[in-house]
């Protein structure tokens, strides 16, 4: 049996795919467990609101009331995957977030974010929606 070598487009589809679900299984189910499948240590954390490792994101997804994670536009890179979102409940209003994460050995490890508060498209000077 041939085996063919990883390409760059297979691990950005596979690292998609671990954010994708991830994601869905810590905010979306509330299964803290995920942050153990998915998720390693050191965890660098590059927001503002929260330090770096594991333990803040256990102590943070209890409290978040009414949070909802809806990801618009997902694109990968090598070991990045960009997620442009609409969220609810990290801030009093609805939040537009891009994320980004860096992975490595299939476990995310790595975490920048910019948020917006989201103007509504006739509010906007473009008239364009954000998201």
């Amino acid at each position: 049996m041939t085996q063919h070598p990883v390409t760059q487009g297979d691990q950005a589809q596979r690292n998609t795919e671990i954010v994708l679900t991830a994601m869905r299984e810590l905010f979306a189910e509330e299964d803290l467990t995920a942050i153990d499948r998915y998720w390693a240590e050191p965890y660098v954390q590059h927001s503002p609101r929260m330090p770096n490792g594991l333990d803040t994101l256990r102590s943070v997804v209890p409290g978040l009331e009414g949070f909802s994670w809806e990801p618009q536009r997902v694109a990968a890179q090598g070991d990045l995957v960009f997620t442009h979102s609409i969220v609810h409940g990290w801030a009093p209003n609805p939040v537009a977030i891009v994320d980004i994460f860096r992975l490595e050995n299939g476990r995310i490890v790595e975490h920048w974010d910019v948020v917006q508060d989201i103007v509504a498209a006739e509010a906007s000077a473009s008239g364009n929606a954000m998201v």
